[in-house]
């Protein structure tokens, strides 16, 4: 485990629980940190990831954003897989360096976009139609955890990654506006992309705000469909009737299972690493989702964005 903060952490209490994993070691740049966690986890402590490049076959790295491209580097070079949380990198060049060099050395990339395992979006993939509409609120509280960068790569490429997923068309154009409240960086956006099939996404992040919101909501010919991340909840409807009749609104029966998407995130990715299969979420989708957060941003620093 590189980076033992907030994620790092909770990253570690599902390895240890898997019977097919064992904790080799622990990195932090703070030695209390990897010292502490070690204890904890029965493992060896270092300050520096280079140690454990000859020690490992899969590392998962939660490092600030800056130093995804030159950690994970280090380790794909040397054929070891990796499990990196979002975003992929810092810049598209750094982003392709990381697929070459997985690809080249038959190491496993997988990006940590933990929404993909959540049980509502699962199970709203089995139902969901063409999207023609899409709305999203990521709405957080303000913590200094996050904040060397904007709030479109800390909180909204989450939702970013999602609409992506499920809306199969090229992107046609983006409108956004961001606002800096507590931090040096963009801390509220809005972006409006637009799909050449005519689908529109709205989306809303923020980590300013008094409460936590995470939802997405789409809508299509077929129905509606709000899936509230949180809470883990999908409400679905369907239409019913049309064409002489008059159309009715019928709820959909869809059945959510329980479990937890980081304990699910992970035992992918090991599973990945033990049968050599492509992981769920690729350094590719990790790179369209970075692709289209830098739009979002550029759109921002050509003057749309207000800086108070």
């Amino acid at each position: 485990m590189i980076g033992i903060g907030h994620l790092g952490n909770y990253h570690l209490q599902k390895y240890q629980q898997l019977p097919n994993c064992e904790v080799i070691g622990v990195v932090d740049t703070v030695e209390e940190r990897s010292s502490k966690a070690a204890e904890v986890y029965n493992c060896d402590a270092f300050v520096d990831h280079h140690y454990l490049l000859d020690k490992v076959d899969a590392v998962s790295i939660a490092v600030p954003t800056e130093f995804h491209h030159e950690v994970a580097k280090d380790f794909l070079s040397e054929g070891i897989d990796v499990l990196l949380e979002k975003p992929i990198a810092v810049t598209l060049e750094q982003a392709d360096e990381l697929i070459s060099i997985a690809d080249s050395n038959a190491a496993l990339l997988q990006i940590g976009f933990i929404e993909r395992f959540n049980p509502a979006i699962e199970a709203l993939g089995k139902i969901i139609g063409e999207p023609l509409f899409i709305e999203a609120h990521r709405l957080h509280p303000f913590f200094e955890r996050g904040t060397d960068v904007d709030v479109i790569l800390d909180l909204m490429i989450h939702d970013l990654d999602m609409i992506l997923n499920f809306v199969k068309s090229p992107l046609k154009n983006v409108e956004a506006v961001g606002i800096s409240v507590l931090s040096d960086n963009v801390d509220i956006s809005n972006a409006r992309i637009t799909f050449q099939n005519g689908c529109v996404a709205n989306v809303t992040a923020s980590r300013v705000t008094g409460k936590v919101m995470q939802k997405i909501r789409f809508f299509g010919l077929e129905g509606y469909h709000s899936v509230d991340y949180g809470k883990r909840e999908l409400v679905s409807l369907r239409r019913k009737g049309g064409k002489g009749r008059i159309a009715e609104i019928s709820a959909n029966t869809v059945e959510v299972e329980h479990y937890d998407p980081l304990e699910k995130e992970i035992n992918v990715f090991i599973q990945s690493v033990m049968d050599r299969s492509t992981p769920l979420v690729s350094g590719s989708d990790g790179r369209k989702s970075l692709e289209l957060a830098l739009r979002i941003v550029e759109k921002m620093d050509k003057g749309q964005d207000i800086i108070l």
